[in-house]
């Protein structure tokens, strides 16, 4: 018996959807509710599970192929889910779909790629490689011992490493945009497109946060099971800052503007398919644990490609440190409908005038970009000082003032 698996429901507002890679090929064996393939959505990613346990029978879709919902995907063979896959005998390649369509387009023998994947079978990557150095054949020359006159040869090339290497090592690569790469470019050009984007700047002393973390870190990791970073302070001094400036917590919906009586804020999070800003739903409600273990799970869904629908929409207000990558300054573009976003940077030594003295000081370099439609400078330049204010003095997270 055949099972059909066909695409699930997609999400609300969502069309279609990109086939990105099958986790399964045909004559894999599968077990129930084990990942067939990933579908990608402008937003998040979507895995496809196993209704049952069987072989992977017939795939009808290629990696790269737009899909809806309902579309028909592959078939399981219900009835003979012990069956192995037998490694070829003869000189016939198995091939995956994407790879196939590979060497279709670029008039290729398959014969002479070699297969890195299960029973040999050719990936999208060996054909890539190929590409890349067509010079890894499966041919019996590969395994010949190098004559002198073979020797001779390598040595004049290696001797005339200008111009010759440099052009085989002039290698190009065009892949398709992905669906979240496309998606993430559409909405900054609608964000500088559709938002008056003005940035502030300030610095803010992180030592008395950075004292205050180093003395109760290992308690608090022992107590919570989690580690105290820097950006569940800032996520509290920006809820705090966002209380007394309700404008930088509002939207533009049309002629109207909404202002926002929650505070959802989005953490910007580099993941491998791109930048993705989950949300931290009533950050106002949470302690600086929870703000943390919130956190860690969104790095750890994103990084995984678990991140849902719910799990993206919304947020009220944004904050991206560019600081772990090194960055000291920047000028980020805030996320729409939002009208503002919080730039954390990479935190130097500085010399700095503390009562008439020089001393050195760790500085982080703080930027809040802001649509200068609803939020005024002044209230721009107030909400940053306010931040800077509530990290210098942490005491105030606790007391509320």
């Amino acid at each position: 018996m055949s099972i059909k698996v066909k695409v699930p429901d997609l999400p609300e507002s969502v069309s279609d959807a990109t086939i990105v890679s099958w986790r399964k090929q045909p004559g894999d064996a599968v077990k129930r509710d084990e990942s067939l393939v990933d579908l990608e959505t402008d937003k998040v990613v979507l895995e496809v599970p196993a209704p049952a346990d069987g072989v992977i029978g017939e795939v009808h879709q290629k990696e790269g192929d737009v899909v809806t919902a309902g579309q028909l995907l592959l078939t399981i063979d219900e009835q003979d889910s012990d069956r192995k896959i037998e490694v070829e005998k003869t000189n016939d390649v198995i091939i995956t779909p994407s790879a196939e369509k590979m060497i279709a387009e670029n008039k290729l023998d398959a014969d002479e790629i070699i297969g890195s994947g299960k029973a040999g079978r050719v990936l999208k990557e060996d054909v890539l490689a190929y590409l890349q150095k067509p010079e890894l054949k499966k041919t019996e020359e590969k395994t010949e011992v190098e004559t002198p006159q073979k020797l001779e040869a390598s040595e004049e090339v290696s001797q005339n490493t200008g111009l010759q290497n440099n052009q085989q090592d002039r290698i190009e690569k065009r892949v398709p945009m992905t669906r979240l790469r496309s998606r993430i470019a559409e909405r900054l050009l609608e964000a500088q497109h559709n938002s008056a984007i003005l940035t502030t700047f300030n610095e803010v002393n992180m030592q008395p946060v950075m004292d205050l973390r180093n003395k109760y870190k290992d308690l608090f990791a022992k107590k919570y099971d989690v580690k105290l970073g820097f950006m569940s302070f800032f996520v509290k001094a920006s809820v705090e800052a966002l209380k007394r400036f309700p404008a930088v917590n509002a939207s533009i919906d049309g002629a109207d503007i909404v202002y926002h009586g929650y505070f959802d804020i989005g953490v910007a999070i580099a993941s491998p398919r791109g930048l993705v800003v989950p949300v931290l739903r009533n950050a106002d409600q949470m302690s600086l644990a929870e703000i943390e273990k919130g956190i860690a799970v969104l790095v750890d869904k994103a990084k995984n490609n678990k991140l849902s629908i719910d799990d993206m929409t919304g947020g009220t207000f944004s904050l991206t440190n560019g600081g772990v990558f090194g960055s000291m300054l920047s000028t980020p573009i805030i996320n729409p409908p939002q009208s503002g976003i919080l730039g954390m940077h990479k935190i130097q030594q500085r010399a700095m005038v503390d009562n008439g003295e020089i001393v050195a000081q760790p500085i982080m370099y703080l930027a809040l970009s802001y649509d200068h439609r609803i939020i005024d400078g002044a209230e721009a330049v107030q909400f940053l000082v306010t931040i800077k204010d509530v990290l210098e003095d942490p005491a105030r997270i606790l007391v509320g003032v």
